[in-house]
């Protein structure tokens, strides 16, 4: 029995959704009762080794995509990038949520909370982008996090990753039926669902018409990712022409003495609405997903990525300025704001069309994250953190099937149930949680190799991220509590100290080869704060969820990822002191790996000896 892959499955091409004996569960721990309750007995040891065990560059480039057995298919550049970018941010954040904030936390301010979330979002994107151009696979932030960070933490990343794509699906999924509620002239945006008045109040309005569109969704997704870019690249032009529509019409509407009470809730109104707000910015990480599909990530992720959020963020803020000049923020509606302002000022006609393409932009938000969940939920079979039958790729189609309907089919799920502010609140911690993760792996990634980096500067290196990390945390916990600002005298000095620490005591032990992030440790460093910051205006209650969901992933872990992917990872490693498959493969492709990173690592030096973290 071949732990890595499941024997004689290899190199079969797969169709659709079918399965075999060892697609699930082939490693050796799961091979008898006995082998299992022998794994488990030897839990604390496997725990320590993945815990310590940090992968490689090549490893994600090479041996991790030929898990999938067939390639995905590169056919987009950085034109479908951008364009993916905007259909998968422009949505329902924007269409829905600033309605709810502006009446309820931000007021007019709301443009603040905007640009606050807009900043924090694009330093997100900077890491990011160094990272897909370094690292262009699937997986995306988990990938980053096995090679920078190790197994355990990319764990509980990807746990959470896949939390924030079947939320933020659902919470799209439900946003389209409200705005389609509006587009057939209806009052109530609940007239198309099913109230079941036994259920709590968050959870008793059932939509059926979520999981239809859902369901379409799962089709166009799993047939072609250039098909679905074309059809992502269309919906969005008519998205776009909506947009400056709204904005030109409504701002002939606009009334200034709606502007008189700029910021009636204070600055914890516009921060507060800030961490909810950005929900409206999730979908670049998906972006990300796609380099392993991109046919020059070298040029075509920093374009597609950082130009579609700067796109983005200007938009959102002519978007807020607009609704909130066209009517007084109390009497903003919260379901759907924009359709509702128009009426309002007399301009009832435009309704349908702010709610025809607000389905538009929602519609390529739910099928730009479909692609990429899939691809998230791909990599990280791979690795047997989950079962290998999730990272097949269709031999024809090129696509994730078995990850795409399997994601997709939890989102319905979620969506026939929950309500709109249960999810975004969730999705934001979950977002903001990675985000936060991400950031620290690229000074990890800058700061320390294995091998180069002394331990004198590794000491150093850590003391200062604890500081950097600490006093984030501490700014966010004094600001969740109280509006004195005392503590911040000492915890701004100290984030500051943390990171010029690092900046002038520390060498960088690795330069990016193609494409890296300014301003090295300043940007990252201030991504990590404004992200804790956020987390700190997130209400109580999305916490214990948030809590909830990482004891249910950690109990998976321990029971079944834990020791799946320690038995693939020992017997990737077994093959390649042997001169096995693994080492076949490292030999074919090593010199394009190379060119990225002499050390063929990731930070941890040479790829024979990087602990085969798989």
């Amino acid at each position: 029995m071949v732990a890595g892959g499941g024997g004689d499955d290899e190199g079969i091409r797969r169709r659709g959704c079918t399965y075999r004996r060892n697609d699930f569960l082939p490693e050796e721990s799961f091979q008898s009762w006995w082998n299992y309750v022998h794994a488990l007995c030897q839990t604390p040891g496997r725990f320590v080794d993945r815990v310590l065990t940090r992968s490689a560059d090549s490893t994600e480039l090479v041996e991790m995509k030929a898990r999938s057995h067939n390639e995905m298919k590169k056919t987009l550049n950085w034109w479908d990038l951008i364009w993916f970018g905007l259909g998968a941010v422009i949505g329902a954040g924007i269409f829905v949520l600033t309605g709810l904030e502006a009446k309820n936390h931000a007021g007019p301010a709301v443009v603040l909370s905007y640009v606050v979330s807009g900043v924090s979002a694009l330093l997100s994107v900077f890491c990011y982008t160094e990272f897909a151009v370094e690292i262009p696979v699937a997986g995306g932030s988990f990938a980053y996090l096995r090679v920078e960070l190790g197994d355990f933490v990319a764990f509980i990343a990807a746990g959470n990753i896949l939390l924030e794509y079947v939320i933020g699906g659902a919470a799209v999924a439900r946003s389209w039926t409200s705005y389609f509620t509006t587009l057939c002239n209806r009052s109530d945006t609940n007239d198309f669902r099913i109230v079941a008045h036994d259920l709590p109040e968050d959870y008793r309005f059932l939509d059926p018409i979520a999981v239809v569109v859902i369901i379409g969704i799962c089709c166009l997704a799993v047939l072609s990712t250039k098909g679905s870019s074309r059809l992502n690249y269309i919906a969005s032009i008519v998205h776009v022409i909506v947009i400056i529509f709204i904005i030109i019409a409504g701002l002939t509407k606009a009334d200034t003495k709606n502007y008189i009470d700029f910021a009636p809730f204070g600055p914890r109104g516009v921060f507060q609405a800030s961490a909810v707000l950005f929900f409206a910015y999730v979908g670049f990480d998906a972006v990300s997903t796609m380099a392993e599909e991109t046919k020059n990530p070298a040029r075509d992720i920093p374009i597609g990525l950082v130009g579609s959020m700067v796109i983005t963020t200007v938009v959102y803020c002519l978007l807020a300025v607009t609704l909130c000049l066209m009517q007084p923020y109390g009497s903003i509606d919260e379901q759907a704001p924009f359709s509702v302002a128009f009426e309002a000022v007399g301009m009832g006609w435009a309704k349908y069309i702010v709610a025809a393409g607000a389905l538009k932009g929602m519609t390529s938000v739910l099928l730009v994250g479909a692609v990429g969940q899939a691809r998230y939920l791909t990599h990280i079979a791979r690795t047997h953190m989950v079962p290998p039958w999730f990272a097949q790729v269709d031999s024809k189609t090129g696509t994730p099937v078995n990850a795409t309907v399997t994601m997709l089919a939890a989102t319905a799920i979620i969506a026939f149930f929950s309500s709109l502010d249960v999810l975004a609140n969730l999705l934001s911690i979950s977002t903001l949680f990675i985000f936060s993760l991400v950031a620290m792996a690229l000074l990890v990634r800058r700061y320390y190799v294995s091998g180069v980096t002394t331990q004198a500067n590794r000491n150093k290196f850590i003391a200062f991220l604890f500081i950097i990390i600490t006093s984030s945390i501490a700014t966010s916990i004094y600001w969740s509590r109280t509006d004195k600002w005392t503590a911040y005298v000492v915890t701004a000095p100290l984030w500051f100290l943390g990171t010029f620490g690092i900046w002038l005591l520390v060498p960088q032990a690795r330069d990016p080869k193609l494409w890296g992030v300014p301003l090295v440790p300043w940007l990252p460093s201030l991504s990590i704060a404004i992200n804790i910051f956020l987390l700190g205006s997130i209400d109580h209650a999305s916490f214990v969820r948030f809590g909830v969901w990482t004891v249910i992933i950690l109990v998976y872990y321990f029971f079944f990822g834990l020791h799946a992917s320690y038995d693939t990872a020992k017997d990737s490693e077994a093959k390649r002191l042997e001169g096995g498959t693994g080492n076949e493969l490292w030999k074919v492709e090593a010199a394009g790996v190379a060119t990225r990173d002499p050390g063929l690592g990731s930070g941890n030096g040479s790829y024979a000896s990087a602990t085969a973290a798989n």
